[in-house]
């Protein structure tokens, strides 16, 4: 494979400093939309949530086509089959079930940042268990009401303070089953519980909404995919982490690499690591 970068002289875009995920706006770069159909109007602040309105530049970027079906499934780690039931249902033993993330099936194998992340939270629960997809699409869909969000599991209030509350009314009227819980009662206290907490250490949050979510497992990877860097692909400091590793593939040492695309050691190995777990999968 031929190696790209500065020292090749081809295939490297403008730089971006390693901390643009931090620093520059969410919410620049997208312009306005005008309305947005649906049954609520979602640019409203809603309940006791404070404001929790969504600007129409949000739901841009959440509604924006990041990836291919198959694109996201490799992300998720999870099957490509798995990944089209949560989006667009199905029929299983002779019965149709709708899809658990969409409202309606839209027949298409693109999916948004929105539904990409909240595909995130359905992963960490098939660890463990199969989803039923009945009762978190009723569960979601009450979520999607109370909160006044259409992307309830890509926004940060379920997870945080009154939020939680909300989260657990929801379950409660849907007959959620406890394993399937985002948040439960310890000593009287509202807490999230283990797949919960797990999704939301990857994600990255700016103001309410999921701005990037880290791919690989390790708490400590710098690793990120944005709807707004690197057209959503896995990257560090601004850098994909499929160039890096194109690098060391070439011959290129962890301190060439790092000097060439001034990232630090520690980050490149993230990356390095990232991208040969990946491969291994």
């Amino acid at each position: 494979m031929v190696a790209t970068g500065p020292k090749h002289g081809i295939g490297r875009g403008p730089r971006t400093s390693c901390g643009d995920l931090r620093n520059a706006s969410f919410r620049a770069s997208i312009s306005a939309l005008g309305s947005i159909p649906g049954p609520f109007n979602w640019t409203e602040p809603h309940r006791d949530l404070g404001d929790a309105r969504l600007t129409v530049m949000d739901i841009q970027v959440l509604e924006r086509e990041i990836y291919s079906e198959a694109e996201a499934a490799r992300l998720l780690r999870v099957a490509q089959s798995t990944l089209h039931y949560w989006l667009e249902g199905g029929v299983r033993r002779g019965k149709r079930y709708k899809p658990v993330i969409r409202v309606e099936p839209k027949g298409t194998r693109s999916v948004t940042w929105a539904e990409f992340v909240e595909a995130g939270l359905l992963r960490e629960y098939r660890r463990e268990h199969q989803v039923p997809m009945p009762e978190l699409r009723h569960f979601i869909e009450t979520l999607r009401h109370k909160l006044g969000v259409p992307y309830p599991l890509a926004h940060q209030r379920p997870f945080v303070g009154v939020g939680r509350q909300l989260v657990v009314e929801a379950q409660d009227e849907v007959g959620l089953e406890p394993e399937f819980f985002l948040v439960a009662t310890a000593r009287e206290q509202l807490v999230l519980t283990a797949p919960s907490q797990m999704f939301v250490d990857r994600v990255t949050w700016e103001g309410d909404l999921a701005a990037a979510w880290r791919p690989h497992d390790d708490l400590e990877s710098p690793v990120r995919v944005s709807p707004l860097q690197r057209f959503g692909r896995p990257a560090v400091g601004g850098i994909s982490t499929e160039v890096l590793w194109e690098h060391e593939d070439a011959g290129e040492s962890v301190d060439e690499i790092a000097d060439a695309f001034a990232l630090t050691r520690r980050d490149v190995r993230w990356a390095l690591a990232y991208e040969n777990a990946s491969r291994a999968a």
